[in-house]
């Protein structure tokens, strides 16, 4: 129970020291004018409360992601709770402020706009292929998990309600509507709602956790995992031979670092009446995903009595959902029957839709198009039209390449953030200390893995590390070789 405890003292403390320090480096202005003020189009540009902001960023970049990632890191043991308090206090929360920050401070731009901006048209078309691959790569995932979901529940089984097609149209027909209507329509009006829900679930999951469930994990649990091993034990820690490096880092994604959430904070930045709402809404929503995250981690350690075989034996039987359901319904009964439904069904949608609005956000300003209802019809069609034809692949296949997507992008975007404090001649090191150990990470994971080079571990992590270290010097060659400018 105190390793819980720990974590969640370590996310609060993060976010009330070590917030105003990274906000002090970012320059932020509250007598400025925001996007929202000066470019204000009753379609993307809406003035919102940072409290409505707060709970629609937190919903989106939220979905299932800290449920499901944190489940399926639980089979690594109690450093799944390490990996997700110290990847979101040094570098998913920074992340996520900084893809806002740099958003308020471009007019609301999408980041491979600012990409452009920073460093040139090389770097921005590099982050525009791969943020608009994890965007639809997110939008398709979002269809299949939910679809799957409500097809297969008990209550529609002998109804047209039983098949897959009809679900994932209703989702699709849904998508449509949410990718082409003004923000205040539909997001500004339900997903607060929604952001609430997941608070409240989360919050009755840990109270039930922490009174009932049969198996917390210690303090000492951590300490045993590092005490007496050897080096190639602590990359193995599990019976399956699973590596900590880099496979941890991939599998916790949302509530430790997510590529994705730089997608989102541009349609918040357009919505910020002052940017002194930047770290609340952006570094305060990953912070809470941070704690969800840690709950879910802890529910699937702590209810799983007989341990990794036994959590192990339920996802390969029904998937994360499954967990979900089988946590929800024992220590909450048929009230959290219900809303395990309602988690692993609205929160994917919730994030689905997002994900194709910030795809239609980044293509259109990319290509400089302009958001008249036409245009924004004729690129949202056939985007969902190909999603649909991609629900039909295999879905283990898409979540492999969302997951490397995922990761490269909250890289590129940690050196992006690099360069703006290097240009503001700031404290840099909040964002390329992060940015250094997620290029190891990724080239790592690319190297190793069956869909990138299937090179051995061993040759994968020096890889990955030397790109990294290459990747620093030439940022500071670069860097001494231009003017620092005020921003």
């Amino acid at each position: 129970m105190l390793i819980f405890f720990i974590s969640i003292t370590i996310l609060i403390l993060g976010y009330k020291f070590y917030g105003p320090f990274v906000e002090k480096q970012a320059g932020i202005d509250p007598t400025a004018r925001t996007p929202q003020q000066r470019l204000d189009d009753g379609v993307d540009y809406v003035a919102i409360s940072p409290a409505r902001a707060f709970l629609i960023q937190f919903l989106n970049i939220a979905g299932v992601g800290p449920i499901f990632g944190p489940i399926l890191g639980a089979l690594y043991g109690p450093i799944a709770l390490v990996w997700i308090v110290i990847g979101n206090v040094l570098g998913g929360a920074i992340h996520d402020y900084f893809s806002g920050v740099m958003s308020l401070k471009e007019d609301g731009k999408s980041l491979p706009e600012i990409a452009g901006h920073y460093y040139n048209v090389v770097f921005k078309g590099i982050m525009l292929v791969f943020t608009c691959m994890l965007l639809f790569f997110v939008g398709v995932v979002f269809i299949m998990s939910p679809a799957g979901l409500l097809s297969n529940l008990s209550y529609f089984e002998g109804t047209f309600l039983a098949g897959n097609s009809f679900w994932v149209l209703v989702i699709l027909g849904y998508y449509f509507l949410a990718t082409l209507l003004p923000i205040d329509k539909i997001i500004t009006k339900l997903y607060p709602l929604f952001g609430l829900l997941m608070i409240v679930m989360t919050t009755l999951v840990a109270g039930a956790l922490l009174l009932e469930a049969p198996h917390l994990p210690q303090v000492a649990d951590v300490f045993a995992y590092f005490d007496g091993h050897s080096h190639d034990d602590l990359l193995t820690p599990n019976p399956d031979g699973l590596p900590v490096w880099p496979l941890l880092f991939l599998t916790i994604t949302c509530g430790a670092i997510s590529g994705f959430h730089s997608t989102q904070s541009p349609m918040i930045a357009r919505c910020l009446t002052n940017e002194k709402y930047a770290r609340p809404v952006f570094y305060g929503a990953m912070m809470c995903e941070g704690i969800v995250a840690c709950v879910w981690a802890l529910a699937g350690i702590a209810a799983f009595p007989g341990g990794y075989a036994e959590l192990k034996g339920m996802l390969d039987m029904g998937g994360p959902g499954m967990v979900v359901n089988h946590i929800a319904t024992s220590y909450l009964g048929v009230i959290g029957g219900v809303m395990a439904i309602l988690a692993v069904a609205i929160f994917p949608i919730t994030s689905g839709d997002t994900a194709f609005r910030s795809l239609r956000l980044t293509i259109m300003d990319a290509f400089k198009v302009s958001q008249t209802t036409l245009h924004r019809l004729a690129l949202s069609a056939p985007l969902l039209a190909i999603a649909y034809f991609m629900t039909l692949l295999d879905f283990a296949l898409i979540w492999r390449y969302f997951a490397f997507s995922n990761m490269l992008l909250s890289t590129s975007v940690l050196w992006l953030a690099t360069k703006y404090l290097f240009d503001r001649g700031t404290f840099h090191w909040v964002t390329s200390i992060p940015a250094v150990i997620g290029t190891a990470i990724t080239v790592s994971y690319i190297t190793t893995n069956p869909i990138g080079f299937n090179l051995s571990m061993e040759y994968s992590q020096l890889i990955g590390i030397t790109t990294a270290v290459v990747c620093f010097i030439g940022l500071v060659l670069q860097h001494k070789k231009r003017p620092v400018r005020a921003i």
